[in-house]
């Protein structure tokens, strides 16, 4: 009998591995979080069989799924699945829990093994996604960390956690800095995917410890923070940096090499602003650029154009608890700075 999704996270099943048998396209979308991808159908074998279900007929249409799923499943079993002993327990999804991963299921159980599906499959598994991380409100205490750009605050979450802060990490899992200058050398991942690698790492915070957050917008690049998280960003106490344009500026050079090094990403980046700045000042960005004055264009990039941004940010529902300020933004400064946020949410 297939088995009913828990409560999310999924933790302590009595299952060695989870196996995600859907098409390779369907994995990268999305997928259970330590999943592994072993699909008794191909992205073009799972069109070809499609299409022979609804243009031609339902029982051939079957026959040649089955055939396909024999043949990948004996796949498997020689490759991936060939150290696998006796008491290995797999527990199997599909798209809605139905033929492709009963029928490998069938199979691995004729093999000896103790294998279970999932009922209703990844579907039920992002209902129980969307229920917790859009239709639930969030109980955690969040703190945001908030200040202007280059006043240091993904670093300073580094090191809240190295002093022993609970830290959720919102850009590093949507690889993006936020910000025009913000794309990350890999691409972001889907909305669905960012909210399955989120959801694990919110239910193992400690909800009587603070959870330290950066204050972002609802979106990071192309990704949306999920309702819950987001309403409770919304009535968050908040830390706010303080730190100087010139060391703020230099901080900004040592957080982005990878752009200031390559004038091929950086200068579309400096246009992608020209809707909110005058022409001549887009122009003399573009020299500090070629000129390779990275701290004075990062300057100015903050005077100009991130601080009066920043400054229109609504911060109603918020509670300030306190006020940071740094000096140079090195590693000690930083590291002080930790202590300092702990200690005003009594972490400490």
């Amino acid at each position: 009998m297939p088995i009913e999704l828990p409560a999310l996270p999924l933790r302590d099943l009595p299952f060695d591995e989870i196996i995600d048998v859907r098409a390779p396209s369907e994995f990268a979308e999305d997928h259970i979080p330590g999943a592994i991808n072993l699909p008794v159908l191909s992205d073009a074998e799972r069109a070809r069989v499609g299409t022979t279900y609804v243009q031609e007929d339902r029982f051939l249409a079957r026959k040649i799924g089955a055939a396909l799923v024999a043949r990948n499943a004996a796949a498997h079993l020689e490759g991936p699945l060939a150290d696998r002993g006796g008491g290995w327990r797999p527990l199997v999804y599909c798209w809605r829990g139905g033929q492709r991963s009963g029928s490998f299921t069938t199979i691995l159980k004729q093999v000896g093994w103790r294998a279970d599906t999932i009922d209703g499959g990844y579907r039920a598994y992002r209902r129980a996604v969307v229920e917790t991380l859009y239709d639930t409100p969030l109980d955690r205490r969040i703190v945001l960390i908030d200040g202007g750009t280059g006043t240091g605050k993904t670093v300073l979450l580094e090191h809240i956690a190295r002093a022993g802060g609970q830290v959720l990490d919102l850009e590093g899992l949507a690889h993006h800095r936020g910000s025009n200058f913000g794309g990350w050398p890999e691409p972001q991942p889907g909305q669905k995917m960012f909210e399955s690698r989120l959801l694990p790492l919110l239910a193992e915070t400690d909800p009587t410890r603070p959870v330290f957050v950066e204050a972002e917008s609802n979106a990071i690049g192309q990704l949306r923070v999920p309702p819950s998280l987001w309403a409770a960003m919304g009535r968050a106490e908040v830390i706010r940096l303080e730190a100087p344009l010139e060391a703020r500026a230099r901080f900004l050079t040592t957080t982005y090499p990878d752009l200031m090094d390559d004038a091929a990403r950086l200068t579309p980046r400096i246009d992608s602003l020209r809707p909110y700045q005058p022409r001549d000042r887009i122009e003399a960005w573009h020299m500090l650029a070629r000129e390779g004055r990275h701290a004075a264009l990062a300057a100015e990039l903050i005077a100009h154009h991130y601080d009066p941004k920043y400054n229109r940010i609504p911060r109603e529902g918020r509670t300030a608890i306190g006020q940071v300020t740094l000096t140079d933004l090195t590693d000690d400064d930083l590291a002080r700075a930790a202590t300092e946020a702990l200690a005003l949410t009594g972490a400490t």
